[in-house]
C-alpha cells in the first residue's frame, strides 16, 4: 500500500459515494487508475464493504448503553454459545471480547430506559453462562468516527 492508496482510503472513508472522477481529481490520477486501485483494495479485503451511517436520533435509537458482561467460566463452549447468542441480538451494535474485570463489552442502542429494561429481562439475561452484568449509559457523545488515520 503506497501513499496514494492511503489517501484514497481516507477519501473513501470520508465519503464513499464520491465518484471515481471526483477521486481522480483529488488524487491527480486517471479515472481508470483510481478504479483499479479501488478494485485492488476491495479484492485484497482492505475495503470490506460500503455502508450508510444512520443518525440514531432519527430512528429513535438514541439511548446508548455500554454493558459489561462477565461469564461464569471461560470454557471454549461457553464463549462460543455466548458469542453466537449475541450475534442474534439486533440491539447489540458492537461486541468486544476484552481483558480485565469483565469478559465482554456490548454497545447497545435502544429507544429509552424502558426498552433497555425489556431487552435485559427478555433477551440478554436469557443467554446462558452470564455471571454478571454492569451497564453504563451514554451522557453525551464526544467523538464518533469511522475514519482510520492510515500512516
Amino acid at each position: 500500500m503506497d501513499a496514494i492508496d492511503k489517501k484514497l482510503l481516507k477519501l473513501l472513508q470520508t465519503d464513499s459515494k464520491s465518484t471515481t472522477k471526483e477521486l481522480s481529481t483529488k488524487l491527480n490520477l486517471s479515472v481508470t487508475a483510481v478504479y483499479e486501485r479501488i478494485k485492488k483494495l476491495e479484492k485484497d479485503g482492505t475495503i470490506k464493504k460500503y455502508v450508510a451511517l444512520v443518525d440514531r436520533n432519527k430512528i429513535q435509537k438514541s439511548y446508548v448503553v455500554f454493558c459489561h458482561i462477565k461469564l461464569i467460566q471461560h470454557t471454549r463452549d461457553f464463549i462460543a454459545e455466548f458469542e453466537n447468542a449475541i450475534l442474534k441480538l439486533d440491539e447489540v451494535l458492537e461486541c468486544f471480547h476484552v481483558s480485565g474485570d469483565y469478559d465482554y463489552i456490548l454497545k447497545i442502542c435502544v429507544r429509552d430506559m424502558e426498552e433497555y429494561r425489556e431487552f435485559m429481562v427478555t433477551k440478554l439475561t436469557s443467554i446462558k453462562h452470564i455471571g454478571s452484568t454492569h451497564s453504563s449509559f451514554m451522557i453525551g457523545e464526544v467523538k464518533n468516527t469511522t475514519v482510520f488515520n492510515i500512516s
